[in-house]
């Protein structure tokens, strides 16, 4: 590469790289907030938080990377134009087409981390949290039978156990719900057994008292049983059977769907494939994110007033690219056999940064041309 292409291009990854690094941190403090306050108040200790949040990283990374292709182009370009060095260089003889280089090996850099991302890190990390949320949903679950605390499974659910001999009984077993807004119910019993059914792990309890309380009224009815079923399953979430995640499936089984992968994920296999295409095009977008900032600003010629109406041209764009994007997508559900319109908008971002480079080595495409001096004519 000529020594402009290759400080071009450095400044293109450094500040790829810096952009990122602040995009992703926005995002991840956004997630992890909110997820660490759900696993501190389930009693989870803070290596389960950083092991979840680190999983979901490469999915964060995959969003935030095209973006940062597109404001490091922008930026860069906005800077090499205010400091005269694009000009510099045109005036050498680089045409619009010759200044793309170094950006489009930066779209393909883009692309080819876009695309690990994608194929490899996001499904194997997905699959992976999925499995360790499976497994914290089981420690609950253990949770829940812990005898002499009060436990909340639900914010509407007060759960309690004297007692929890080797056998499997339970004693004194004691359950205060307020599901309704009207009323509050509490069951106690003196022993009661987990069962598990068809419909989920049930609670039966023996010799015991119901009471409701009509917040309304006042009012309170008792109801002695000598044994009732409660329902806990959706307290417990206990369900060993797991159907396969799309999310988690390399991209070779979407495209290429086996009849036990179309019945594992309840899915038609056109569908399938689908998903796949959808995470190359993913890839294809991180290569003309920065390809159309770069176009849009370079179509703008040199201005001593800047170029910010062009970096606005370039915000449109890809307002215009994520509209085609999204309606490629929409398409394609409608009709998953027509899945070539999940490619919409990178066609559409190669086509759009093309025609813009065309009309940049046109300057007076759009402005009047100016009158050649004749000498001795009137004016």
């Amino acid at each position: 590469m000529a020594r402009f292409d290759r400080y071009m291009l450095g400044q293109l990854l450094v500040f790829f790289g810096f952009f990122s690094l602040i995009l992703v941190l926005i995002y991840w403090i956004n997630r992890a907030v909110r997820l660490f306050d759900r696993l501190i108040a389930d009693g989870q200790s803070a290596w389960v938080f950083l092991e979840l949040t680190s999983l979901s990283l490469p999915s964060l990374i995959r969003i935030v990377l095209p973006l940062s292709a597109f404001v490091a182009a922008v930026y860069v370009t906005n800077r090499m134009s205010s400091d005269s060095e694009l000009t510099v260089v045109q005036a050498t003889g680089y045409s619009p087409f010759r200044l793309a280089r170094p950006v489009i090996v930066f779209g393909v850099i883009v692309a080819v981390l876009m695309s690990i991302l994608t194929n490899i890190l996001v499904p194997l990390s997905t699959e992976r949290l999925i499995t360790r949320q499976a497994e914290i949903a089981q420690t609950m679950t253990a949770r829940l039978l812990t005898p002499g605390e009060f436990l909340t499974p639900t914010d509407d659910v007060t759960f309690y156990i004297r007692e929890l001999p080797p056998g499997g009984e339970m004693l004194d077993i004691f359950i205060s719900e307020s599901t309704s807004p009207t009323q509050r119910t509490t069951y106690t019993a003196s022993r009661a057994y987990l069962v598990r059914t068809e419909n989920g792990p049930q609670l039966v309890m023996v010799d015991g008292l119901t009471q409701t309380l009509n917040l309304e009224t006042s009012r309170l009815l008792t109801t002695r049983f000598e044994d009732f079923v409660y329902n806990v399953s959706a307290l417990m979430n206990d369900d060993p059977v797991r159907k396969t995640s799309v999310n988690g499936l390399s991209t070779m089984a979407l495209l290429r769907p086996s009849a036990e992968t179309i019945a594992d994920t309840n899915q038609t296999g056109d569908q399938l494939k689908l998903r796949g295409h959808d995470r190359i095009a993913q890839a294809a977008l991180g290569f003309v994110a920065g390809l159309v900032g770069f176009s849009a600003l370079v179509v703008g010629g040199f201005s001593r007033f800047g170029l910010w109406r062009n970096i606005i041209f370039a915000v449109g764009l890809v307002i215009l690219l994520k509209l085609l994007e999204g309606t490629g997508t929409s398409i394609a559900t409608t009709n998953a056999a027509l899945w070539p319109f999940v490619y919409l908008a990178g066609i559409g971002g190669v086509v759009i940064s093309a025609m813009l480079l065309h009309i940049a080595t046109r300057p007076y495409f759009f402005k009047r041309r100016p009158k050649p001096y004749v000498r001795g004519a009137i004016t």
